[in-house]
């Protein structure tokens, strides 16, 4: 059997994390290989792994590394498949190895989830081949329906046993609550592009002129985008019927400068890939650790600040797993043959 994923380790120390990842592919059932390989110390045997994978068909590669981590940027520069970069806290917190894999050059994204996130990586890695494969976006839909359930049962087994003089353990009591949907009123949705593949979210007028960036590359990769700007903090209820309103929608792309608030309101609407791209507001701050550093369970593919060109190409990575012609199209443009 082919893997249909490889998560490469940049050295044996981080198998801690290569088996959070491992876990969640074992309960997916989705089959993947491990590989040691050292951006620096083996780089040969970087190349001929991740080449020779590509020729085989793996379909997403997660690169795990500390330090410096400049693996899942070598990586990427020997295929043209989706690459998830997995940050390990080794010195500094791992905010080295965070900055390493996330501020990545255009064309060349790294899909970065949290420091020490394996789990998320594979969740992310899921997501990818879903988009391709029902059952395994199936799978992924039954387990984040088991993040939320333990979520929901902690009310039982972490809040009820507290006994304290002042606390009321059974006002409002979870199990007994009735959880209602938030309503859905699509007559209220304004879209372009009901049908599209790509929707793009911006949290702010001020970040459009990055959103603008992402869509003139999807359009050479002839992918079908819709952009809106609406903020889940101002107006919720527009937020949540727009995202619901977007049932075609095979990636989801949030961009914000404050908070993000974006990205954090799309991976709790759907089940679908959500890639973050974080950026600067008129303080000259940033807020791309609050876009990276995720729960497990709700993966957002973060891209470096101000980096909506990568959030692009990144996409058409995703796409291209089922789609050789946009491999052909992300070929030419990474080979910059297209003037973008």
């Amino acid at each position: 059997m082919t893997p249909k994923i490889m998560i490469i380790l940049g050295s044996g120390s981080d198998i801690a994390i290569a088996e959070k990842a491992m876990d969640i592919l074992d309960k997916l059932e989705i089959p993947y290989s491990l590989k040691i390989a050292s951006a620096h110390r083996t780089p040969n045997l970087v190349r001929e792994i991740v080449q020779q994978g590509t020729d085989a068909g793996i379909e997403v590669f997660i690169g795990i590394a500390g330090l410096a981590a400049h693996l899942p940027g070598t990586i990427a520069a020997y295929t043209p498949r989706p690459v998830i970069g997995v940050p390990v806290d080794v010195k500094t917190g791992g905010i080295d190895a965070l900055q390493s894999i996330v501020q990545m050059p255009y064309p060349s994204p790294i899909a970065t989830v949290g420091i020490d996130r394996g789990d998320n990586a594979a969740i992310l890695a899921a997501q990818f081949i879903g988009l391709h494969d029902d059952e395994v976006h199936r799978k992924v839909i039954e387990l984040r329906k088991e993040y939320a359930r333990k979520v929901i049962d902690s009310n039982e087994s972490i809040v009820q046993p507290i006994d304290r003089p002042f606390i009321e353990n059974d006002f409002l009591r979870i199990k007994n609550l009735e959880i209602n949907k938030a309503e859905f009123d699509e007559s209220e949705v304004n879209c372009k592009n009901k049908d599209a593949e790509v929707v793009i979210v911006v949290g702010r007028q001020n970040d459009v002129a990055t959103a603008k960036k992402i869509t003139k590359i999807l359009e050479r990769l002839k992918i079908s985008y819709d952009l809106k700007v609406v903020c889940p903090i101002r107006n919720n209820k527009k937020f949540i019927n727009y995202v619901k309103c977007m049932k075609n929608a095979k990636v989801f792309i949030g961009i914000s400068s404050n908070s993000s608030q974006v990205t954090g309101g799309l991976v709790g609407l759907t089940a679908r890939p959500v890639i973050g791209v974080p950026c600067t507001n008129e303080y000259g701050d940033n807020y791309m650790l609050t876009t990276v550093s995720m729960p497990p369970g709700v993966p957002v593919a973060t891209m470096g600040v101000n980096n909506g060109k990568n959030a692009a190409v990144l996409t058409g990575e995703i796409f291209a797993i089922g789609n050789p012609e946009i491999v052909q199209l992300l070929d030419k443009l990474k080979d910059k043959k297209i003037n973008l």
